[in-house]
């Protein structure tokens, strides 16, 4: 048994050496999908928490229950949501986007938004309400002010930001519900070869696995680890920076 082990980490290494045109496709899927999802989760979630913090409107607890609600939900419960809405019966089947990296980067984006948008909240109200005050005080515009507690409050938001990059990049249920998890074969002057059209390293894994392609699984996993041990230590980096700071 450990022999196996031993031999299917050796070929996944060897994967990964060699740059694997299968795996690095996957990889590439992974990356693209995640990143762009979590870009464009934080450019909107960012501002709407400005916007929270700082303005009055009816029913706003009530938006922040469903806000914190929304950091929990289940991926699979997502994916589901999509696929009704964007399926060939469904109201926006027009689009003709089910199993495409597009409607991925959908599914990714409603995981991670409620994360960022609700950290974001709970960073920029931990600011002290003294660093207004005064901020109003000397003279500063709404903007300003606002543009002041933002600053204090990056630390909270980049560390909600990688919160809800970390819960994409390793989430399986939405992705797979809605892009299908597919692959293709592909002629290339060194012959033919599988590259990835929805199959991402979460994704792949539990396939790959499936099949008795430990080498593979092993890769994928590996990669993702990477990623996943990246991301936390930009949180250490900048938890440590804070503190210093």
């Amino acid at each position: 048994m450990v022999e196996y082990l031993v031999e299917g980490v050796v070929r996944a290494v060897k994967l990964l050496i060699t740059m694997d045109p299968y795996v690095i496709s996957v990889a590439k899927v992974q990356v693209l999908v995640s990143t762009s999802a979590v870009l464009l989760a934080s450019a909107t979630a960012v501002p709407l928490a400005v916007l929270f913090c700082f303005r009055s409107f009816p029913l706003k607890n009530f938006l922040l229950t469903l806000i914190n609600t929304g950091m929990g939900l289940p991926p699979v419960v997502v994916g589901l949501v999509v696929f009704v809405i964007f399926m060939r019966r469904g109201p926006l089947g027009f689009l003709d986007l089910i199993y495409t990296r597009e409607i991925m980067v959908v599914a990714q984006f409603l995981l991670a938004f409620p994360i960022i948008l609700g950290v974001s909240i709970a960073a920029i109200n931990a600011v002290p309400e003294s660093i207004r005050e005064t901020a109003y005080t000397l003279g500063a515009r709404d903007r300003e002010v606002a543009l002041l507690v933002v600053r204090e409050a990056a630390f909270g938001i980049i560390t909600g930001i990688l919160a809800g990059a970390g819960r994409v990049f390793a989430e399986v249920g939405a992705i797979l519900t809605v892009g299908g998890n597919i692959a293709y074969d592909m002629v290339t002057p060194e012959g033919i070869i599988q590259v990835s059209k929805t199959r991402t390293l979460s994704t792949a894994i539990p396939l790959e696995t499936s099949q008795g392609d430990i080498a593979a699984a092993i890769a994928f996993g590996l990669i993702l680890l990477a990623i996943t041990f990246i991301l936390n230590l930009l949180v250490s980096v900048l938890r440590r920076r804070a503190g210093v700071a």
